[in-house]
């Protein structure tokens, strides 16, 4: 059985610094970043926000696709979250409900 995949942004502020990863579990690894468990560019740019994230049907096709945004220009992250998240509000909260 595969494990489910998501990719997601998380940002320090509106229009900030922007991190792009995936993961097998949204809520572990979004608590990891919020409380600066993982070295690396989230703790080092307080990237506490989660702003945007995509389920897949398993973890490959997430990391997959991880890949192919991490090649994208800033302003089109930036457009793909406005789109969906025009105020970078932090989905931590829908998430944990």
């Amino acid at each position: 059985m595969n494990k489910p995949g998501f990719v997601y942004f998380m940002a320090n502020r509106k229009h900030g610094a922007i991190y792009t990863g995936s993961t097998s579990n949204l809520v572990k690894r979004t608590y990891q970043h919020r409380n600066g468990h993982i070295d690396g560019f989230t703790k080092e740019h307080i990237c506490k926000l989660l702003v945007w994230f995509e389920a897949y049907d398993n973890i490959d096709e997430a990391r997959l696709r991880e890949l192919q945004i991490k090649k994208w220009k800033r302003e089109l992250k930036i457009k793909r979250i406005e789109d969906e998240n025009p105020g970078w509000r932090d989905l931590w909260f829908e998430i944990v409900k």
